[in-house]
Formats: C-alpha cells, structure tokens, sequence
C-alpha cells in the first residue's frame, strides 16, 4: 500500500469526486483502505464484518460526496462515516446474538502448519502471547461502546483528541475523559494478566 496521503491529495481528490470523476474514490480508497480495515477489525473484532464495513464506507463517501466539506480533513469525515457504521452494527449485534466457531484461528493469523512448524518462539511462549492478546481484545472489546471507539482512535489510529471528538461528535474534554477511563477499566480488568 502507498504511505499516508497529504490532506491535499485528499483534498483534490474529493473535488474531482464531486465533480463526477468517478476514478478519484479509487485513489481515495488506495491511500485509505487499509488503515481504515485495520480501524474496523480493531472496533468489530470480527475481520469478515470490517471488510463489509470498509466497503460500505466508502459507499457512504460517494454517496455523501456532495455533502463532504471542503475545509474538512477527509480522513476525519471518513472516519465518522466509519464510527457510525460501527455503531449501528453494535446495535444490530445486540439484536442478533451469533457465536463464531472461527474466532480463534483468526485471532492467531496462523493455520495449524505454522504452529506445527517450530519457526519462532515455542508451543508455549506463542500460547501465553495468544492468550495475553486475546485477552486483551476481549476487555477492549467488552468496553462501552464510546470509551472503546476512543481509544481505538487514540492508541492504534494515532488520531489526536481534537480529530477524535470531531470522528465520533463530541467535545475534546469528552474525548480525554473517555480515554482516560478506558484505560483505568483496561488497567483493573487486565490486572492479574499484567502480574501473570
């Protein structure tokens, strides 16, 4: 993938969208695609979920793209457009309960050659790092939906609390509260893990 782009790229780019060249949402989507799965897989834990997200994002910004603010960062318009996407997925979530039989292999990103192969740490060192991830995604994961995005935002998109509260609609002093807190229950929740 080409490194981050210049918000002048970006600007450029969403004008010519605007004015019907249709083939700018391709440069759009080649400088941001990636960062954005990574965003939604962290928030959705769920890689097939991200995937349609990522996609229907970017739906949503040549739909919206007559609406898009010139004097805007694009990458903070498209990352709204994401959170939003996010939630209104945690919502159906809630109303349709679903087990995943393949969450674990996911999670390791290895098939069960690799693990057999004893390239790299040990049986036992890559178990316990499985583990310390995966509990970690989980107390990530079981944060309120606010303090979560947050700090998503903050930790593994680097975006700085301003561009946070102007993502997810609400004041900087919200935004560093949120973070704040989820750190303080990721602190008590993955306490004994930190001990182990």
């Amino acid at each position: 993938m080409n490194a981050p782009s210049s918000d002048g790229e970006d600007a450029q780019d969403m004008a010519r969208l605007v004015a019907g060249h249709d083939a700018a949402l391709n440069d759009l989507m080649e400088r941001h695609a990636e960062k954005l799965f990574h965003y939604l897989f962290r928030s959705l834990q769920d890689e097939s979920d991200a995937a349609d997200l990522a996609q229907e994002t970017f739906v949503k910004v040549y739909q919206s793209r007559a609406k898009f603010d010139a004097r805007q960062k694009f990458s903070t318009w498209l990352y709204a457009i994401a959170s939003n996407l996010v939630r209104d997925r945690f919502r159906w979530r809630s109303r349709h309960r679903q087990v995943s039989l393949d969450a674990e292999n996911e999670a390791t990103g290895n098939d069960f050659h690799e693990t057999l192969s004893g390239d790299g740490p040990s049986p036992s060192e890559s178990l316990q790092a499985e583990e310390r991830a995966e509990a970690v995604r989980r107390a990530i994961a079981a944060l309120p939906e606010a303090l979560r995005l947050s700090l998503i935002l903050a930790e593994y998109e680097g975006r700085s609390q301003a561009e946070i509260g102007e993502i997810l609609g609400c004041s900087v002093k919200a935004v560093e509260t949120r973070i704040y807190r989820a750190r303080q229950q990721l602190r008590v929740g993955l306490g004994k893990l930190m001990i182990d």
